[in-house]
């Protein structure tokens, strides 16, 4: 607060009462004008009125400026803080995203490369079942004559075992290594059956000659005594 002096104001309404006591004649009662001008100029010293100053009220201003000011800058930092939240939060989703995706195209392609190696390697395994059956059909293609295999025959037992030999041979196969009924699976020049009874004389049995008559003569030896004796038998029953 500031004090106002009103010493002008004062001074001139003493003036104004002198002059209007020296008109009304108030000069002479006693109450001289030295008198009333001292008491006047005394009053003009007074201080009469106490006001707000402008400082205070720019004090204050200042303080709500300042309180607003704050408010402002915390609610800037908060903004700041929930917007570097909301990207840290969005960086680490699209990171977890770009991962699955990357593991997603990582085991797809793991799959397919999966899958074409199989499918690969099942080209390759038909190719070398078919270059074996392939080299399975040249090793058992039957080259061997007839001759070739009664040569043989005559070579593994007597000139009298041979003859009922090859009198079951003949009718049986007609001496043809590779000779297959059609109906049974009886099979060569003993007509073996099943076919796989030779296996017991050799694994080249399906185009040896050597291995079937090796086998043929062993069965009549063992079933009835020797060639001649399933002849007779043959004989009777058109089998053996």
């Amino acid at each position: 607060m500031s004090r106002i002096s009103v010493r002008g104001i004062a001074v001139a309404s003493a003036t104004a009462v002198t002059a209007v006591g020296a008109v009304v004649g108030f000069s002479g009662t006693g109450v001289s004008a030295s008198a009333d001008a001292q008491t006047v100029d005394e009053a003009s010293t007074t201080k009469l009125l106490e006001v707000p100053a402008a400082p205070q009220a720019q004090q204050l201003s200042t303080g709500i400026t300042q309180q607003a000011d704050a408010q402002t800058a915390a609610y800037d930092e908060a903004q700041r803080v929930q917007a570097e939240e909301a990207a840290r939060v969005k960086a680490e989703r699209d990171a977890a995203e770009k991962a699955a995706a990357e593991k997603a195209a990582a085991e797809k392609a793991a799959a397919e490369k999966a899958a074409a190696d199989k499918a690969e390697a099942d080209r390759k395994a038909a190719q070398e079942r078919a270059a074996r059956s392939d080299n399975r059909g040249a090793v058992e293609k039957v080259s061997a004559s007839a001759a070739d295999a009664q040569a043989i025959a005559k070579s593994m037992m007597s000139s009298t075992q041979y003859t009922c030999f090859s009198n079951i041979v003949e009718r049986e196969s007609g001496w043809r290594v590779d000779a297959t009924n059609r109906s049974s699976g009886a099979y060569g020049l003993m007509q073996a059956l099943p076919a796989s009874k030779y296996q017991t004389a050799g694994s080249d049995w399906r185009t040896n000659p050597a291995t079937q008559i090796k086998w043929g003569l062993s069965y009549m030896n063992g079933r009835y005594g020797s060639p001649c004796q399933a002849w007779t038998f043959w004989q009777g029953h058109n089998w053996y």
